[in-house]
């Protein structure tokens, strides 16, 4: 039988923001959504991608010898490097080993359930002794419901703490079965409003506030995360608004709260590295006043909130 296989572009160890305790955090390739702060681009695509770090260019071709997919070029009026658009990385990471001025990294990597359930268990301890367990993010880790629900089950049946990141885009028969396997959703709420969120992320919100309602009816462990972006979603009506959709849920113990996530540059440069534009070049990050107001409103309508700084 052949194992089932998941598409990866990080495994991060000794995670403490994304679920109690120390855990791992695997990260998952692929998004339906195209958010315009979006820290993990190279998360975006479920494909293998090429991270170019120009100013370290040697422009030697060592790359263009070695890789079988023509992916790389050296351009004849210039007699510099370039990535063409129309070849598809295979992720050999042939490019990557020849390229001694470290210009190149292959984003993308397949790894079986048991490869990542070896990297998962080498922390069990940790796991144990902090109340930690394993963390899916991405990109979306429901953009890959196979391999997803895959990693989620092989961890309960280990009796591992399981937390699933998600935007919340995805099909209810999914997020269902994931529900089955998952400990604790830590689950992205962008902004309430359905037009204003497809101009954000490219995606109106129906469905996710759909299944977000479906999570807390049903029981299960919820943690609403909330990305802040000034003049963006940091409004008073869309905080109010959030409120009142949680509000018949506040007094239920499945109901843990909220996560605000001030806005950061963190991952800006990678825009660059894979050859796609930052749409949000201005600044978008709150004043201490602007998020100690939004905690206070929240916190006024009963339910529990925390700012989460990187």
């Amino acid at each position: 039988m052949i194992e089932r296989k998941a598409l990866i572009f990080n495994v991060q160890k000794y995670n403490m923001y994304d679920g109690p305790g120390v855990r791992t955090l695997v990260f998952f390739k692929g998004c339906p959504l195209r958010c315009g702060w979006c820290s993990n681009p190279e998360g975006q695509l479920r494909a293998f991608q090429i991270l170019y770090k120009k100013d370290n260019c040697v422009n030697r071709g060592a790359c263009v010898a070695v890789c079988p997919a023509g992916v790389h070029a050296m351009d004849p009026a210039t007699g510099r490097h370039a990535i063409r658009p129309d070849a598809e990385c295979i992720g050999c990471r042939k490019c990557e080993t020849a390229c001694t001025a470290s210009a190149l990294a292959v984003s993308g990597e397949r790894k079986t359930i048991s490869e990542l359930l070896a990297v998962i268990e080498e922390d069990r301890l940790f796991y144990e002794t902090s109340g930690g367990g394993v963390t899916l993010g991405g990109g979306e880790a429901l953009a890959q419901p196979e391999a997803a629900l895959s990693l989620l089950t092989a961890c309960r049946q280990r009796g591992i703490h399981t937390a699933l990141e998600t935007c919340g885009y995805a099909r209810p028969e999914v997020l269902d079965r994931a529900a089955a396997v998952t400990d604790l959703f830590l689950y992205d709420v962008k902004h309430m409003d359905p037009e204003r969120h497809l101009e954000l992320t490219g995606a109106r919100n129906e469905t996710i506030l759909g299944n977000l309602a479906s999570l807390l009816e049903n029981r299960k462990n919820v943690r609403i995360r909330v990305p802040l972006l000034k003049g963006l979603n940091d409004d008073d009506a869309n905080i109010e608004a959030m409120c009142r959709y949680l509000a018949p849920f506040k007094g239920g113990m499945n109901c843990k709260g909220v996560d605000l996530l001030p806005y950061h540059k963190l991952g800006v440069n990678k825009y660059g590295q894979l050859g796609m534009e930052y749409s949000l070049p201005g600044d978008y990050r709150l004043a201490e006043a602007d998020l100690e107001r939004i905690e206070g409103r929240i916190s006024g309508h009963g339910i529990p909130v925390a700012i989460i700084r990187h």
